[in-house]
């Protein structure tokens, strides 16, 4: 199915993929370091709250709640732009880094806030590149576990819920962690973001629908009207 144009919800949070086009987005530490400061500014700029994030050399993920309609894309495109042109003087390269534009859809956060997050952080070892999430620098695993501070971050009120203390926050997402995904969920996640369809629940998705004032789900063949052939209009195949 075709990806729907990427949509907004007020106050509903954002799964975010930025993909790499060919070779390593990132070629070392000061790589790294520089696109997070690309996006903490423009985060700031255009008032994005960034809950979870991850860079992995081929591709990286946010989850964000923006601000505003345009906040996501404004964000985006603010940090793609700086980053490729300082990585390429820095390393005597032209061209493009990504492949196209973002792709981003707006998740049911009570159902899919904390997976999101949990999927960000654990990218690196889906993607065989550490054996355990902390042993990762470049994801914001280490701050939701206490280990490290990201000043950009700002905390959802779901992650807030996980304890009454910071320490029980860390404690409770390092137990979630420790728990399995759930694949189907997960595919769910992923497949819905690079197709721009919002997730959630029924209940939710009409409701987003509706706040959006446009359709945020793929049409289903059977909501489809028939198609009426009429007399020889198709030639005979075969």
């Amino acid at each position: 199915m075709t990806r729907l144009a990427r949509h907004y919800v007020p106050e509903q949070p954002q799964h975010v993929i930025l993909q790499g086009l060919t070779g390593p987005a990132f070629l070392d530490e000061g790589d790294y370091l520089y696109f997070l400061a690309c996006l903490a500014d423009a985060a700031r700029v255009a008032d994005l709250a960034v809950h979870a994030w991850v860079l992995m050399p081929d591709a990286v993920q946010f989850l964000v709640t923006p601000s505003y309609e345009s906040s996501v894309a404004m964000a985006m495109q603010a940090v793609s732009r700086r980053y490729v042109d300082a990585f390429n003087r820095r390393h005597g390269r032209r061209g493009m880094v990504w492949r196209g534009g973002y792709h981003a859809t707006v998740i049911e956060p009570e159902r899919y806030f904390l997976l999101a997050s949990q999927v960000i952080d654990h990218a690196p070892v889906r993607n065989g590149l550490v054996a355990e999430p902390g042993n990762y620098a470049w994801s914001s695993y280490s701050h939701h576990i206490g280990q490290r501070v990201d000043r950009f971050i700002k905390e959802h009120p779901l992650y807030r819920a996980l304890g009454n203390t910071p320490f029980e926050r860390y404690e409770s997402y390092r137990d979630l962690g420790a728990q399995p995904l759930d694949e189907r969920e997960v595919d769910n996640l992923m497949q819905s973001t690079l197709k721009g369809w919002v997730l959630g629940s029924a209940a939710y998705c009409e409701w987003a629908a509706q706040t959006a004032n446009r359709r945020l789900t793929p049409l289903l063949l059977r909501d489809r009207p028939p198609k009426v052939r009429a007399a020889g209009a198709f030639a005979h195949e075969g």
